[in-house]
């Protein structure tokens, strides 16, 4: 049986698209989400598995229907080779059904594990480099209790740019601002706390 998958990101996006392409390639059953494709866990991808028998063929209108990341992509293929089934793409030309549809898919995986492994061993080697020059890698240390103040101090008086402050601190703007508003938090506390 072919089932065709169809989904959209949102309530007000139109299916009439991938619905027309699915049936013109012959589907026998539409599976419809309205989910974004963040979301792992969507009720159609739950019914392709429990519908799903083997010789079935999943067909998509795009890949990125199916799964948001190659990774998604790959665990379905699996799943689907695994239950003697096939994945056929329709706008990419990407039909597992074949032995070159096959080998296409698998070349995929393929690189997305050979660039996981790069950035691995980037990071690694990063990391030992900085370890030699006598840095630790990871979050930079927050500014003690005095240092914080300082800055809330200088920001408040105005005298010298946000950029500046952040500068001579050695933090973000966005660290800075977290400061300031966590001051301004204690603040309205201790007041609310005097007026009770």
């Amino acid at each position: 049986m072919k089932i065709g998958y169809a989904r959209v990101s949102s309530f007000d996006q139109n299916l009439d698209l991938q619905k027309d392409a699915l049936e013109k390639a012959g589907c026998e059953r539409i599976i419809i989400d309205k989910a974004s494709g963040k979301n792992t866990q969507r009720p159609g991808l739950q019914t392709i598995k429990d519908i799903l028998r083997k010789g079935d063929v999943l067909i998509v209108w795009r890949l990125d229907r199916l799964g948001r990341s190659l990774k998604d992509l790959i665990e379905w293929v699996n799943y689907l080779e695994t239950n003697g089934a096939a994945i056929k793409s329709l706008e990419e030309s990407i039909d597992t059904t074949t032995a070159t549809g096959k080998l296409v898919f698998h070349l995929f995986g393929a690189l997305a594990e050979f660039e996981r492994q790069l950035i691995r061993e980037r990071t690694q080697a990063g990391l030992a480099a900085a370890r030699a020059r006598g840095r630790l890698g990871g979050r930079p240390k927050s500014l003690s209790e005095e240092k914080r103040k300082l800055a809330i101090k200088l920001y408040d008086e105005k005298k010298i740019s946000v950029k500046e402050i952040c500068e001579m601190m050695s933090i973000s703007k966005p660290t800075l601002y977290s400061y300031i508003n966590a001051k301004k938090v204690k603040d309205e506390n201790r007041l609310s706390a005097k007026a009770d």
